[in-house]
C-alpha cells in the first residue's frame, strides 16, 4: 500500500476517533505516538512532512469541528533536512529522548539513526488543567516529569508505543511512577497491538491518578479511554502528602537550562 493511502486513511481514523470521544463528553483527546504513520526508523523519512502540513492540518480541523483540545499523538517532522518526532497541539513538541536501545536477545532500536532530538518542555494551560507533554521514551525519565510539576503541571501526557519487551514490564509501571512522584494525573495513548507490524506495540492506552491508581485502561486492541479529572482530588493528594513543602532544596534540587521551556 502507497504511503499516501495509508497515511490517508490513519489520519481519517484519527479524525473518527476524535468526533466519538467529543461526542462522548471529552474535552481534552490524545492521539497515539507516530499515529499516522508505521513504526520503524526505515518509513519515517517516507511519512515524514512539514509543519503545517497535510497531518497537523486534519488535526487541527478535528479539534475544531468536534471542540477538544487535541494532543496530536506524534508525527515524522521534517525541518530543514532533519526529522523529529513531533507533536502538535496548542504548541509543537518535539520528542527530547530518542529511543536508543540493545536488549540482547529481544529488542534492538536506535531512533537516533534516523531522528533527531527536541529540546525544549512543553506545557499548555487549558480552562480545566495544565498539562505536560512528553513522548513515549520521555517517561523513564523522572527529572523531566519533576520539571513539569514544579511548574505548575496536573496532567502529563505521554502519546508513546512501548513494545512487547518493554510495554509488560514498564508502561504501566513507569506511568504509575510519574503520578506518584509528582502528584500528578499520568495518560498515556499507544497504537493497537498489530502482530503483523515490523514493530508490535503492546497497546494499553490508560490514565493514571495523583495516587498512584490505574482509573482507566484498555487492552491490546484499539479502543477509546476514558476519564475524568479531579482537581480537588489532586489538591487533597498534595496536602496529605505534602512532598513539595517537604523536599529538601537545601541539599538537592532540579534546575532547567534557560530558554528550554516552550508555553
Amino acid at each position: 500500500m502507497k504511503v499516501t493511502s495509508v497515511k490517508a486513511e490513519n489520519l481519517s481514523r484519527a479524525r473518527s476517533l476524535v468526533k466519538e470521544a467529543a461526542g462522548q463528553g471529552a474535552q481534552l483527546v490524545v492521539l497515539p505516538e507516530f499515529f499516522n504513520s508505521p513504526y520503524g526508523t526505515s518509513f519515517f523519512s517516507s511519512y515524514a512532512e512539514k509543519i503545517p502540513g497535510e497531518s497537523t492540518q486534519t488535526l487541527s480541523q478535528a479539534a475544531k469541528e468536534s471542540r477538544v483540545y487535541l494532543v496530536g499523538g506524534s508525527i515524522p517532522e521534517e525541518d530543514e533536512g532533519r526529522l523529529y518526532n513531533t507533536c502538535v497541539l496548542l504548541l509543537k513538541h518535539r520528542k527530547i529522548h530518542l529511543f536508543d536501545i540493545d536488549v540482547p536477545g529481544k529488542i534492538r532500536f536506535q531512533e537516533s539513526e534516523t531522528l533527531s532530538p527536541g529540546n525544549t518542555l512543553s506545557m499548555f494551560q487549558t480552562p480545566f488543567c495544565q498539562v505536560g507533554v512528553g513522548i513515549c521514551y520521555d517517561i523513564r525519565f523522572a527529572e523531566w516529569a519533576h520539571s513539569y510539576s514544579r511548574k505548575g503541571a496536573q496532567l502529563l501526557v505521554y502519546p508513546g508505543a512501548f513494545n512487547m519487551t518493554t510495554g509488560p514490564a514498564h508502561w504501566e509501571l513507569l506511568q504509575r511512577a510519574r503520578a506518584v512522584d509528582n502528584q500528578v494525573y499520568v495518560a498515556t495513548a499507544a497504537p493497537a497491538r498489530e502482530e503483523s507490524a515490523s514493530y508490535v506495540s503492546w497497546g494499553h492506552s490508560m490514565v493514571v491518578n495523583p495516587w498512584g491508581e490505574v482509573v482507566s485502561k484498555a487492552g491490546p486492541e484499539e479502543a477509546l479511554v476514558y476519564a475524568d479529572l479531579d482537581l480537588q482530588y489532586l489538591a487533597d493528594v498534595r496536602r496529605q502528602i505534602p512532598i513539595t513543602a517537604q523536599r529538601r532544596d537545601d541539599l538537592y534540587a532540579l534546575t532547567s537550562a534557560p530558554g528550554g521551556w516552550s508555553s
